[in-house]
């Protein structure tokens, strides 16, 4: 005698292959998607963080300042402001030419941007910078922690026809910021007594 078999049996036919096929398809789809979606967004994070460490670690620090007096008809002013820079700790390169620098003092506002010309010649929205100690002759890039440039500001020509300079007790600050948005504040202020200096003159700050 045969035995009758109950059990259920799978069918299997071409409707049910390119269903099956489809669902692959759809699946595959899907994956690829969230995988570029994925990795676009990793991509983008480590973008921003970079950017946010580059805003806290390129910038520059203040080594030293100082003035130059100007004497003019007996009355003494600071007509040039000198600040001596290097990079910060943990920094990379800063280009000083891509620098700029916002000027604020008790009656003017301005924001200053690199120029290659003497101190004398610089226009009133501007600064130079000149090399102290540069061994690989990288100037206008600061690339190493050995390296010094100076930053200098004729505030004469920053305040504007008629004023030569800052004056005793003037207060002027900089904000000093890379091209990657890292920023330096300097407070300077100018010294109560000027009396005794001579006409070009350097006086700490």
């Amino acid at each position: 005698m045969f035995e009758q078999d109950d059990a259920d049996r799978g069918q299997v036919g071409i409707g049910t292959l390119i269903v099956f096929i489809a669902m692959v398809l759809v699946a595959a789809i899907a994956a690829g998607v969230l995988v570029n979606t994925a990795g676009f967004l990793q991509a983008t994070a480590e973008d921003a963080g970079q950017e946010s460490v580059d805003k806290v670690t390129n910038r520059v620090d203040v080594v030293s300042t100082h003035g130059i007096v100007n004497e003019t008809d007996g009355n003494r002013t600071i007509d040039v402001l000198n600040l001596t820079v290097r990079m910060a700790a943990g920094s990379g390169s800063v280009d000083v030419s891509s620098t700029t620098v916002k000027y604020l003092s008790g009656s003017t506002a301005q924001t200053l941007t690199y120029e290659n010309k003497t101190i004398k010649n610089v226009s009133g929205s501007a600064f130079i910078a000149e090399s102290l100690d540069d061994d690989d002759n990288s100037f206008e890039v600061l690339n190493s922690q050995a390296d010094r440039f100076e930053l200098r500001f004729n505030t004469s020509k920053i305040e504007g026809a008629g004023i030569n300079g800052t004056s005793t007790g003037d207060t002027v600050k900089l904000d000093i910021t890379t091209r990657s948005g890292g920023t330096t504040q300097v407070i300077l202020t100018m010294p109560q007594q000027l009396a005794g200096a001579d006409n070009d003159n350097p006086v700490p700050l």
